[in-house]
């Protein structure tokens, strides 16, 4: 095939690995030599505090992906270009040094990352230099599954149900980049660097080393492998915090490590053979898709409006009073470092605080009590776990934090409010994850350990327990918070008389 370019730029994204990449695949089509490059981006990493989880995954899946390049070019020369600098002006000044007539990336959706593409576009177009971008992060993206009237879905069982009907072989197709590796160029000397360390763009070393979570492609394969014995079981322990139900791939579909395509094509046929564990998990995936197409085609979930806050997806929801002031202040930070007063609360937030990760049972259970026992501003959690989540992924997050506070698409029903004793009871039985993450609450009955105001004199002091002191009492009655959020809620819809609704259990 002739080949329109001499020589094009791979830039590296949101899409670290080497195998089933569509833009590298394109690239390696199109170009007779390909050289891949990698912007740690200033303007991204220098708002972030030196010390962050999700930078040292970065750059550790950096070298590994600069070490699968060189495998997969059978040339030690070859490999990965890495740059400290912001890529709106690194992008095109690489492009032109190393004399490319074309730069190939994946797409990107969230609006920060579209301005930056819009602007790099412009800047290699003044130096006659293209730039091609693909799907690569999602199965079905934007505008691909449509209602019947052309509009996009807003509710997502409806869209699963397109989803699902539309999906086949086509669209779960590895791209087959290994099949043109030989476009793989040797980098000029001067390029030939290693990995930048943390040390040399200003961060420090983690805790990443001490958890769970493996790095690169081999990282994600690996856990993939170690799901794929269990998926089966998928509906049935996904709900579990103390157990071993999730795949743990959330990081990985962050930023690249795996491919989308391979998750889901094999969620898919394990599907049809009948697993509904698979089946589970692949509606999971395809909430996945649902986010990033309601990201695209209802930006506003994203804008800032005239206080700087992201727009509800509903606007009536913008009119409700969220707690303000100096009480509302120290609730949130109660909030931000477990200290509820709700062990199953408190447990969670350790969780994200030492690990960087949250399970999903409890996403939903401390953002419903953030919003609906604390009345304060979802925008608040949402925030908190942007700069928490080793998994952040803004479509994702808003979606799920709307949807916890009743103002999103297809969220749960404003007057369903997750009581935080109920969900421990029934999700944490035996309290061995709250024995995980609250020590201090250890000694404790499991008839007790999920409300330990509850307990007696004698069970607190036999357990060590003393509230107030190492473990905090409730910071707000969950039956009186009900009352007040009902309250709070009705304000967007009149006409209702939410003190007749039923609880969340």
């Amino acid at each position: 095939m002739d080949k329109p370019y001499a020589r094009g730029l791979m830039w590296f994204r949101r899409d670290l690995r080497a195998d089933d990449n569509a833009a590298l695949y394109h690239a390696l089509r199109n170009c007779r030599e390909v050289l891949c490059v990698f912007v740690l981006d200033k303007d991204i990493l220098d708002p972030l505090p030196r010390e962050d989880r999700r930078v040292e995954f970065i750059r550790e899946s950096l070298v590994a992906l600069d070490a699968d390049l060189r495998k997969l070019a059978g040339r030690a020369g070859a490999g990965l270009v890495v740059r400290h600098a912001s890529a709106v002006a690194e992008i095109p000044r690489l492009a032109h040094a190393l004399q490319a007539q074309a730069v190939f990336a994946n797409h990107d959706y969230e609006p920060s990352a579209i301005e930056r593409d819009a602007q790099v576009f412009g800047k290699l177009a003044e130096e006659g230099v293209v730039l091609q971008t693909y799907k690569d992060q999602v199965v079905f993206e934007r505008e691909e599954v449509l209602t019947q009237t052309g509009k996009p879905y807003a509710v997502f069982t409806p869209y699963k149900k397109a989803w699902l009907a539309k999906v086949n072989e086509f669209y779960l197709r590895p791209y087959p980049v290994e099949k043109y590796a030989d476009g793989l160029a040797t980098r000029p000397g001067d390029w030939q660097q290693d990995v930048p360390g943390l040390k040399d763009i200003g961060f420090k070393t983690s805790n990443l080393a001490e958890l769970p979570i493996p790095t690169g492609s081999a990282g994600g394969r690996e856990l993939f492998e170690d799901f794929f014995d269990r998926i089966d079981r998928y509906d049935e322990t996904r709900d579990f915090p103390a157990v071993k139900g999730p795949s743990y791939l959330s990081v990985h579909l962050r930023f690249g490590t795996v491919s989308i395509r391979k998750l889901a094509g094999t969620a898919w046929q394990l599907t049809a053979q009948g697993s509904r564990g698979a089946a589970t998990w692949l509606s999971e995936l395809v909430w996945r898709d649902f986010y990033f197409q309601i990201l695209a085609n209802f930006p506003h979930v994203a804008t800032p409006g005239p206080k700087g806050l992201a727009h509800s997806f509903r606007p009536e929801y913008d009119k409700i009073h969220w707690e303000q002031g100096k009480h509302a202040d120290a609730m949130f930070k109660a909030w931000c470092e477990g200290r509820t007063g709700y062990p199953l609360v408190d447990a969670a937030m350790a969780q994200i605080n030492q690990s960087g990760y949250m399970h999903n049972r409890l996403r939903m259970v401390v953002a419903s009590f953030l919003c609906k026992d604390l009345g304060l501003d979802w925008r608040r959690g949402e925030a908190y776990f942007a700069e928490k989540l080793n998994d952040f992924d803004l479509s994702a997050n808003n979606g799920g934090w709307q949807w916890a506070s009743s103002s999103g698409c297809d969220a749960q029903p404003w007057f369903r409010i997750f009581n935080p004793v109920s969900q421990s009871e029934r999700f944490d039985a035996e309290g061995k994850f709250i024995r995980k993450y609250l020590p201090q609450l250890a000694g404790l009955s499991d008839s007790v350990i999920h409300a330990p105001w509850k307990a007696s004199p004698v069970e607190l002091e036999a357990a060590g327990v003393r509230l107030g002191d190492n473990y905090p009492r409730p910071v707000v009655d969950h039956a009186v918070a009900r009352e007040r959020t009902l309250a709070r809620y009705a304000v967007v819809k009149s006409g209702k008389t939410p003190e007749k609704q039923a609880p969340e259990k």
